[in-house]
């Protein structure tokens, strides 16, 4: 059990059977009435964000979360297949557990979230930023870089990202595994 003076971010909690990590908080001391604090939670499943402000002081049980470092092997029907680079134990993991999935190749190491109680994998993040390999898109047209215009482009996961117009077919760039953009081009 944890008080609300032991919350930090990314402190995993268990509210009513469903886990939330705690995105940011904040103690108020008001000149009149209690102390209390203001959280954001975000529920490890859905990902969805929620507020909540709780009375200062309030117990809340806590859960032990282990960070673990996978490696991408194969995906089948089961999921995606990952192994651990020490022990070479072999975990499948669905999906919709693992942000940014449509930028995962083959060999990429992923950090999984662990229920250490249960050894439950319970979220699965790949890095900040991923270098992929350009395999389609239309070739820019010379003279038309006065406006920032972006294209389409696919990239050897499959996936599709919106790219400048000077990038072409084979180039290697860098993307946000966050939200899908274009960071910059790989020399």
């Amino acid at each position: 059990m944890a008080t609300t003076a032991d919350f930090r971010n990314g402190m995993c909690l268990d509210i009513d059977g469903t886990y939330y990590f705690i995105v940011e908080f904040l103690h108020v001391k008001p000149g009149k009435g209690p102390a209390f604090v203001r959280t954001k939670l975000k529920n490890v499943t859905t990902g969805r964000i929620l507020d909540k402000t709780w009375n200062s002081g309030v117990k809340v049980e806590e859960v032990r979360i282990e960070r673990r470092p996978y490696q991408f092997l194969y995906k089948d029907e089961m999921g995606y297949n990952f192994m651990h680079p020490e022990t070479f134990e072999q975990i499948s993991i669905p999906g919709e557990t693992i942000d940014g999935v449509q930028f995962l190749k083959e060999g990429d190491t992923v950090e999984a979230m662990v229920h250490a109680a249960t050894e439950t994998v319970l979220t699965c993040e790949l890095p900040v930023k991923v270098t992929l390999q350009v395999t389609y898109t239309e070739p820019g047209i010379k003279g038309d870089t006065a406006t920032n215009t972006l294209k389409p482009a696919t990239v050897e996961t499959g996936a599709e990202v919106r790219v400048p117009l000077f990038i072409t077919e084979g180039e290697f760039i860098e993307i946000d595994t966050r939200d899908g953009s274009y960071l910059g081009r790989v020399r």
